[in-house]
């Protein structure tokens, strides 16, 4: 449907909204199997997500109707393959400043695809990149967002928070939603731009741990060292000891 509420150029102007599905992220996949074009900026948002998914394919958990999950159609051609991570970058940029209205310069991007409000996970980030050969087709960026649950399970308990958490109230999704587009918008916009260096910089200024000396679990040992940047190809540079190691995903464990 049109949306008329987000003061977007495109960015949520297509906002579909559902009761429950099992992930935003297959939902609109399975409308891009259609042969009716979809808008690019296209927002799916439901209330229950019964079987979102974070990275490695580890589940989401979200009280229904109690929280942000929604995904984003981008079709981000001008990039070239092997820098989409430039995408995550933009991503993530736009969503620690959207939250940053409300809490302030507590929340940070965990590397490579984590919101954290002080040590503490406020919602993740996950990117589904369609590729054709050496061309970037689209990208369908799913993302779950704690915002009025103030109950998780388990070990979530001591490992999550949530806006309401913090602020002490209930927090309007659909306000949340068209700020996140907003920022949303206004960081694809300078991706679309070729601002690479300045998105780069901006996201290591954002980055949980960026320069502090942390430990870290690699290859079942604990290393010490700082982070000191993520390349175009979303590599994490460690420095330990003076010297500089690359990591990808997976490949290293944040010791919080």
């Amino acid at each position: 449907m049109q949306n008329n509420t987000f003061s977007t150029l495109f960015v949520g102007q297509n906002l579909i909204k559902l009761a429950e599905v099992d992930s935003t992220n297959n939902y609109l996949k399975l409308l891009l199997s259609k042969s009716e074009p979809l808008p690019e900026g296209t927002v799916i948002m439901a209330d229950n997500q019964f079987a979102g998914r974070g990275q490695q394919h580890n589940l989401w958990q979200s009280e229904p109707g109690k929280n942000l999950t929604f995904s984003l159609y981008l079709k981000p051609k001008f990039l070239p393959v092997q820098q989409q991570f430039l995408l995550n970058m933009a991503i993530s940029v736009a969503l620690n400043n959207a939250l940053s209205e409300f809490l302030g310069d507590e929340v940070k991007i965990k590397w490579p695809n984590d919101i954290y409000y002080q040590k503490l996970k406020l919602g993740g980030i996950l990117i589904e990149n369609l590729l054709s050969g050496q061309t970037y087709k689209s990208g369908i960026i799913g993302i779950g967002l704690n915002v009025n649950q103030v109950e998780f399970s388990g070990d979530l308990n001591y490992r999550a928070i949530s806006l309401s958490q913090i602020l002490h109230k209930n927090v309007d999704l659909t306000a949340l939603l068209a700020v996140i587009c907003s920022h949303i918008e206004s960081q694809y916009l300078k991706l679309r731009g070729n601002n690479y260096f300045l998105l780069q910089v901006e996201y290591q200024q954002k980055l949980f741990q960026f320069e502090k000396t942390s430990k870290y679990r690699y290859n079942g040992r604990i290393i010490e060292g700082m982070i000191t940047a993520v390349t175009e190809q979303g590599l994490l540079v460690i420095n330990s000891k003076g010297v500089e190691k690359a990591y990808n995903f997976k490949e290293v464990e944040f010791i919080i």
